[in-house]
């Protein structure tokens, strides 16, 4: 039993890590001289421009909003996500034996949830995020890829989403 819950403390970890990360850091749209992420947008890895000060024309504004809700589920996932270790480390203590970690699944839960419109958001609306520079940025950001702090948003979605069912199966043993 030791065994498992050590193993499910260190899944839990590695899930708020690659959140932190996906979020953080800036690496979801990478070119060969820029790299975009959900906060700024970079070129040649020293000049950085904050997503807010790109916002110029009223066109703008209605992307900046749809770039602020990935931004928000972003971070609300990796709070939910903090929140739930914080509550699976308490009912670890608290529950009755046989009972399930159905609040802290919950939570996980919402955190997946998150992480999917998030990300969803980024994938959809990608392009029109990028609009809002000017052209000939766009023309070059046109030419980019996604990186991997986008496809680790994307695995932590399907770990939170693996870690919250886990939750739901899992009963307090001795």
């Amino acid at each position: 039993m030791l065994v498992i819950l050590a193993f499910i403390i260190i899944f839990h970890i590695v899930i708020l890590s690659l959140l932190f990360i996906s979020t953080i850091n800036n690496a979801w749209w990478v070119g060969e001289t820029f790299s975009a992420d959900i906060w700024r947008l970079c070129f040649n890895g020293t000049n950085c421009t904050e997503i807010t000060d790109l916002r110029g024309n009223d066109d703008g504004f209605a992307d900046y909003s749809i770039m602020q809700a990935v931004q928000a589920t972003m971070i609300l996932s990796t709070i939910l996500c903090s929140l739930s270790f914080l509550i699976f480390l308490l009912q670890l203590f608290r529950l009755k034996q046989g009972e399930r970690f159905i609040l802290t699944a919950i939570i996980q839960l919402m955190s997946c949830l998150c992480v999917m419109i998030g990300a969803s958001i980024y994938t959809d609306r990608r392009q029109d995020l990028h609009k809002q520079y000017n052209d000939d940025v766009y023309y070059m950001m046109q030419e980019g890829t996604y990186g991997y702090s986008f496809i680790l948003a994307w695995v932590s979605f399907s770990f939170t989403f693996i870690s919250g069912l886990m939750y739901m199966i899992l009963r307090k043993r001795k």
